[in-house]
């Protein structure tokens, strides 16, 4: 395609485009995001790709195969969708390709066993489907649709449209007072409102004219999180049209993709996007024949987790160490390299093009007054429909889990749902009514954090996950600050104590009154929320730690120095399948007659559990 010069020539390629489709042509479209990649989607787009030669001749219409990012229902990939006709298959495997394409492709026909059934329903479409029906995508509009690597597959679906509109209709007020008006808040953690957060930085520019900057924090490390991971990958155009619309609102020129090294196929669709982009002439000098210049680069991350916080990101952009600084040092006044700098993370700035584009109005009605719009959020854990979910703000949490997740496998209802990722709380069945929005959350002790959404069952001990939470952060913190470096370690001896079944009751005192002088005294939000997975915990299951440490019980089975294996007799029928995985030899028995297991040299592993076919393992 040849560079765009102005906003004619931008309309008269995308029409010219549109108009080249040819709507007749069968669309497959095969998720290519990382849970159905990992049960061998690639594979099955080779397969399919093959199925389409073999066929050669008596295929009239060759089929567009599209390798899209995620679909987000991971439980049942590989997914591919079919079109005309909306048809949503899952769990198709390599050996499907030559049906589904001599069935469904020539002959018309739906094939029963690979649709998704629930309930004894069975769904043809995705939109029926409950997983889908209550979502509301807007920052993850395009994924499963789109080819990220296909920039016309982008234009035709509305990529730069709302750039265009920007950089050619609006004035930069304009732009940052429809950012105002539709209430968007940071998706990255703390909620900060955009629009305040941009007038904020234009304000310091005035102030202090010369360079700044638009950053985007793709350094997602939360535990069980890939939303942004999924945006990127699925639907690259769209973060790099919002910084664009960003960096033309406050007058900056360029911008920084700040990416952890963990996500190679991330960057790769981000570069490529890049590339594509400066090559119509959307990045670089005069953009659309207007006087405004605006380039990307991408910055990859090594790993930190504390990078992810945003002056220990902007060293690290920096070639520095990545260490926080005071709080009272404004990014958008002194960031990058001391100049305003407007930092938001892959879900804000997928969100703006569609509030530019539909207007700041039309935002503001999704959820409540406070917590507009939507929110893409991971759903694992001890749910059946683990996947990528975009709901809308205000939905109670018993929804999502119960209805788009399907519920806990085999059971009526979850303990606890972690929200906000190491950094947010434990939040009990009995809250589990509580609105999914900002304010909300923090009520009750957690956080919306960056969407990070972990369902917990009563196999999951909430001592030993407060303990897996800091011991993560504690590995992660940078230990520039004292509360956090020695705090953190001193609240983890604690836990691992009770997991011991060591202490006392005044212990739990001690241990909540740590917790809180961290909470007061971390220099940034890694330290300063560090503490909430441990308060959430003994707030709403201080019986689980009294358990541990005045009963020596782990009601979870989980702690193992606090938990006993033993066989039941009257379920055992000396299969002897236990005594074959033990890797302690420490089972006897003779076939098909009760076994026993040696406690002194039981290492409470858990394999004859896992290994047992009649529940006779048992934890005491």
């Amino acid at each position: 395609m040849d560079k765009v010069n102005s906003i004619e020539q931008f309309e008269s390629l995308k029409a010219h485009i549109t108009t080249s489709l040819d709507l007749a042509q069968p669309v497959l479209r095969v998720c290519l995001g990382p849970g159905c990649l990992a049960q061998g989607a690639d594979k099955v787009v080779a397969a399919l790709k093959k199925a389409c030669k073999i066929k050669g001749q008596e295929i009239l219409i060759e089929p567009m195969m599209k390798e899209t990012g995620c679909h987000g229902f991971c439980k049942v990939g590989p997914l591919l969708t079919i079109n005309p006709g909306n048809l949503f298959y899952t769990k198709v495997k390599p050996e499907d390709a030559a049906e589904i394409i001599e069935k469904t492709l020539m002959q018309g026909e739906v094939i029963q066993r690979l649709l998704y059934s629930e309930n004894g329903t069975t769904f043809k479409d995705s939109a029926s489907i409950p997983f889908y029906k209550m979502q509301q995508k807007i920052a993850t509009r395009n994924l499963g649709i789109i080819d990220p690597l296909s920039l016309e597959d982008a234009l035709i679906n509305g990529a730069y449209q709302a750039a265009a509109k920007a950089l050619t209709g609006m004035t930069s007020d304009q732009v940052i007072k429809e950012i105002e008006i539709s209430g968007l808040r940071g998706r990255g953690g703390a909620g900060f409102p955009t629009g305040r957060k941009w007038r904020s930085a234009v304000n310091a520019i005035k102030a202090n004219p010369g360079a700044a900057y638009v950053v985007c924090n793709g350094d997602e490390g939360d535990p069980g999180a890939f939303m942004d991971r999924a945006i990127m990958e699925g639907d690259p155009h769209a973060v790099i049209e919002g910084m664009l619309i960003g960096a033309y609102a406050i007058g900056a020129n360029q911008g920084f993709l700040y990416v952890r090294a963990e996500y190679p196929i991330a960057i790769k669709n981000l570069a490529w996007a890049i590339n594509q982009a400066r090559s119509l002439g959307l990045l670089g000098k005069n953009i659309l024949g207007t006087d405004f210049d605006f380039d990307l680069q991408i910055n990859r991350g090594a790993g930190a987790f504390v990078c992810g916080e945003s002056t220990a990101l902007f060293t690290s952009i920096e070639g520095r160490a990545g260490e926080p600084r005071a709080k009272y040092i404004r990014s958008v006044e002194r960031g990058l390299w001391n100049r305003p700098t407007v930092l938001n993370n892959v879900e804000t700035w997928s969100n703006i093009p569609v509030i530019i584009g539909k207007g700041g109005d039309w935002y503001s009605k999704i959820g409540p007054p406070n917590s507009t719009g939507t929110k893409a959020f991971s759903l694992v854990g001890k749910v059946k429909n683990v996947g990528l979910i975009e709901v809308p703000m205000g939905v109670p949490l018993s929804r999502i889990v119960e209805e788009i997740g399907g519920g806990i496998p085999g059971k009526d209802q979850f303990k606890a749902v972690q929200t906000g990722g190491p950094s947010g709380g434990c939040i009990p069945y009995s809250l589990k009514d509580v609105a999914v929005d900002f304010d909300s959350l923090v009520k009750i002790g957690s956080m919306m954090g960056s969407g990070g959404m972990i369902v917990m069952d009563e196999k999951d001990c909430v001592v030993d996950i407060a303990r897996y939470f800091l011991k993560f952060l504690e590995d992660e913190s940078c230990g520039k600050c004292l509360p956090c470096r020695l705090g953190l370690k001193g609240m983890l001896e604690f836990l691992e104590r009770f997991s011991r079944g060591e202490g006392c009751l005044e212990d739990i005192d001690e241990l909540e009154s740590l917790a809180k002088a961290i909470q007061d005294g971390s220099l940034c939000a890694l330290g300063g929320s560090a503490p909430n997975p441990v308060l959430t915990t003994i707030r709403y299951f201080r019986d689980e730690y009294v358990s541990h440490i005045v009963d020596k019980k782990c009601p979870a089975g989980i702690c193992k120095n606090l938990i006993t294996f033993r066989i039941d007799p009257e379920k055992c029928t000396g299969c002897m399948l236990c005594a074959r995985n033990c890797p302690q030899k420490c089972i006897s028995g003779q076939r098909k007659k009760p076994h026993q297991i040696e406690a002194e040299k039981c290492i409470r592993c858990g394999v004859c559990m896992d290994s047992c076919k009649f529940e006779a393992v048992q934890v005491f």
